[in-house]
């Protein structure tokens, strides 16, 4: 068993490719393929929610109502899901699969190297799409917002600000036309110099720099791509966008658009906590 390929970074959204294996779960049957245009969840770091959509096999289409992340240890025959793998995506030692968890109930007629026709549910992945880029945008335009508040070197982003985002990030959550991202704001960050003294007050301030940043980035239509060194599900993959501020780049496993001008008008709310450890981030867009 090889590690499924996926043709989701160039934004595919059909597919045809065989049948590796049917497997029978609590409420339907998982399908994993060779290939897939499916994006499935993450078990690692799930920011992005999985594709929908249906497959066609042996004459029969079933809706594929989720698609998660399988492993199978190198020599062994046991299919783990989601977060039963001990283990992070791409490690050695690991088959990676994209499993499509269909309504299919009882036995599927079909063989290993059937073929099996798949496609996505295309309004749901340009939703998905839109709000992953402006995540990784509107990550960027805070990291400038904040810039001033570090009192020593740190981490730069692409655009030489410091990397407020990655220093402080726990948690992201991709949405339709949005994300939601949450910084921890404890102790640690505040050794690397960052300093959260007024920050409350200041929150509309930096929330509107946030966001008049990210609207002249969109206004810009800048091309976006996702940089794809190999075909494999593991394989390390990356965000681009080539913004008037810079080249800018992220390590990211997910789908986007093709340009900044698609996202249309943008907003950026932040919140901090009562104990003032935790801002969250909230971005939307309206194509």
């Amino acid at each position: 068993m090889e590690s499924t390929h996926v043709s989701f970074p160039s934004g595919a959204v059909t597919g045809t490719s065989r049948l590796v294996a049917a497997v029978p779960l609590d409420s339907g049957t998982g399908l994993v393929t060779e290939q897939t245009p499916f994006h499935p969840l993450d078990h690692t770091w799930p920011d992005q929610p999985a594709d929908t959509g249906t497959v066609t096999i042996d004459g029969r289409t079933a809706a594929v109502r989720d698609c998660v992340t399988g492993a199978v240890e190198h020599g062994g025959t046991e299919l783990l899901l989601g977060a039963d793998i001990p283990a992070r995506r791409g490690e050695d030692g690991w088959h990676w699969l994209v499993v499509h968890i269909t309504d299919i109930t009882g036995p599927l007629d079909a063989a290993p190297g059937a073929a099996v026709e798949l496609s996505v549910e295309a309004g749901r992945r340009a939703a998905l799409s839109a709000g992953h880029t402006a995540c990784h945008l509107a990550a960027l335009a805070l990291n400038a917002a904040l810039a001033d508040r570090w009192r020593k070197p740190v981490r730069q982003d692409a655009l030489g600000h410091p990397d407020f985002d990655q220093s402080a990030i726990a948690e992201s959550r991709i949405t339709d036309y949005g994300s939601r991202d949450v910084y921890r704001i404890g102790k640690s960050l505040r050794k690397k110099g960052f300093t959260a003294d007024d920050l409350a007050a200041e929150l509309p301030a930096v929330a509107k720099a946030a966001g008049d940043l990210l609207a002249g980035w969109i206004a810009e239509d800048a091309p976006v791509w996702v940089e794809v060194p190999g075909p494999e599900l593991t394989a390390r993959r990356a965000w681009h966008c080539t913004l008037p501020d810079g080249p800018a780049s992220i390590p990211c496993g997910g789908t986007h658009v093709t340009g900044t001008g698609r996202l249309g008008a943008a907003s950026v709310e932040l919140e901090l906590s009562q104990d003032g450890t935790a801002l969250t981030m909230h971005t939307r867009v309206i194509p």
